[in-house]
Parts: C-alpha cells; structure tokens; sequence
C-alpha cells in the first residue's frame, strides 16, 4: 500500500499543474479579461452639445419612454431596470447605468454620457416544500408536501456589448437634448 501513495500524489502534481497551465491562457479558453479592448471606437459613450443635467434629463427620458423603471436619478447618475419575461419560466432583467459628465473647458455646454446596460438572466427554481415530524424512539422524520416553493435564480449576468443597442438609445436621447433645447 506504500507504494502506492507516491503514485497518488505525483498524479494529483500533475493534475494542479495542468489545472493552472489551461487557466494561465496556456491552452484551452482565453480569460474574459483578454478580450477587453479598451479603444477609443467603443459606443458605449456619445459627446452631446448641452449641459450635464439636461443630458441626464435626456438619458431618464429615454428610459422612461421604453419602460424602465428609474431607481436612481441624481445629478449626473441615472440608474433604471426593465424586466421581461420572454419564457415561461425565464426573465430577464436589463438594468442601465448612466453617467453624465461635463467636457471641453469651463463655461461651455458640452457633456458626455457614459452608459452600461447590464442583462441578468433568471430561470425558475422548484422546491418541494417538506416538514420535519419528530418521533421521540426514531428522531424527526421529513415528509414532503405536495406543494412548492418557486424562487428565481440568476444563470448568467452580462454587460450589453456596443453596438446597435447603444445606437438606438444614444440617438433617442439626441432627439430629447434637442427637444429640451427648443422648449427654452
């Protein structure tokens, strides 16, 4: 039996070892983190001619339009979530995050908005509800019921990459900057 315990451990060295050569990015998937690009073409932000409370006015004006329920509106934040249900037993949730900052020198009505949309991706959990009896000579026997607790949990959370989506949102809250600006 000796023997074999230096054959158990060189196999679990081997192992460990193969373990950290696949997450290092020495073969098999790359690290998400890799895959970031950090270049200036990025949509996730769009330059407006207007101050930072009216292009955040814009960007909860948008939201609102489509739906989105606002949690959070500050000056230069807005936090707003949507929900669907595109399952029967699945729903998603699209949460934005908008931040407003002034660009260009002092004094002059330019602002930039930065937006992420978050999608959470939920699935519907089924338990059975059981109770515990407690028999003195046996101990406490657990007996099912024939009813269930439903509970919701998340599967999977991405931020919304760039493109179109933004777009659309981006170019909604345009037409709004351009709308407040008329309407003064």
């Amino acid at each position: 039996m000796l023997p074999l315990i230096p054959l158990l451990l060189a196999a679990c060295a081997l192992s460990a070892c193969a373990d950290l050569g696949s997450k290092s990015g020495g073969g098999g998937k790359r690290a998400v983190y890799q895959n970031e690009r950090f270049q200036s073409d990025e949509t996730f932000s769009r330059l407006f001619d207007a101050d930072v409370d009216t292009t955040c006015e814009a960007a909860r004006r948008a939201l609102l339009s489509q739906g989105y329920v606002i949690s959070n509106a500050q000056s230069g934040l807005i936090n707003g979530a949507k929900r669907f249900q595109p399952e029967g037993e699945v729903h998603v949730e699209i949460g934005f995050t908008v931040v407003c900052v002034p660009d260009g020198k002092a004094g002059t009505q330019l602002s930039t908005a930065y937006v992420s949309a978050q999608q959470d991706r939920y699935t519907l959990k089924k338990s059975p509800n059981s109770t515990s009896i407690g028999v003195s000579a046996i101990g406490s026997i657990s007996v099912p019921l024939s009813s269930t607790q439903d509970s919701l949990v998340k599967v999977a959370s991405e931020t919304i990459p760039a493109g179109e989506f933004y777009d659309r949102f981006f170019a909604l809250m345009q037409r709004l900057v351009k709308e407040q600006a008329a309407d003064r």
